[in-house]
């Protein structure tokens, strides 16, 4: 719920995991230092846990100032969080994600069904704006030409 992640290992003990998982590969680093963390992944419950079992990447840790506190250099950290379902941010004070727009066909309960915690939401919520043709065009044509990353599901 504060961003963090984990790429390496799902368990309470480190040395005996229940999974091992590929690891960091850097992303520490990246979410340690950079100004804005973008974070795009499928949204499941799996994935949008109360708290992650390792923080391989830290987001706001346990929320608040925890990034801070820690030595993390100030104004750093997950910026949005982009799923199939939804554009996520953070609150301001508290740190905890919340929901920014909601994406066109999907509702609120769907959302809620695949996050294992409370999203932070606004009384009225907006609508992820649809990409133009041109956007369309350009993901289709330059971005990912062989579909190897966007999918041949129709858009």
């Amino acid at each position: 719920m504060y961003g963090n992640l984990n790429s390496t290992m799902i368990g309470d003990d480190y040395y005996k995991p229940q999974v091992r998982l590929p690891g960091s590969g850097g992303a520490c680093d990246f979410g340690s230092l950079a100004n804005k963390i973008l974070v795009i992944t499928p949204q499941s419950k799996r994935r949008f846990v109360k708290k992650v079992d390792f923080i391989t990447t830290p987001g706001y840790l346990s929320g608040g100032d925890a990034r801070q506190r820690a030595g993390l250099p100030p104004n750093t950290g997950p910026y949005k969080v982009i799923t199939n379902l939804a554009i996520y941010c953070f609150d301001e004070i508290t740190k905890k994600m919340k929901i920014e727009s909601i994406h066109p066909g999907v509702t609120l309960k769907e959302i809620e069904d695949n996050t294992d915690f409370e999203l932070l939401k606004d009384a009225k919520i907006a609508t992820t704006e649809s990409p133009t043709s041109e956007e369309l065009k350009i993901l289709r044509e330059e971005v990912d030409p062989l579909k190897l990353i966007i999918g041949r599901q129709a858009y």
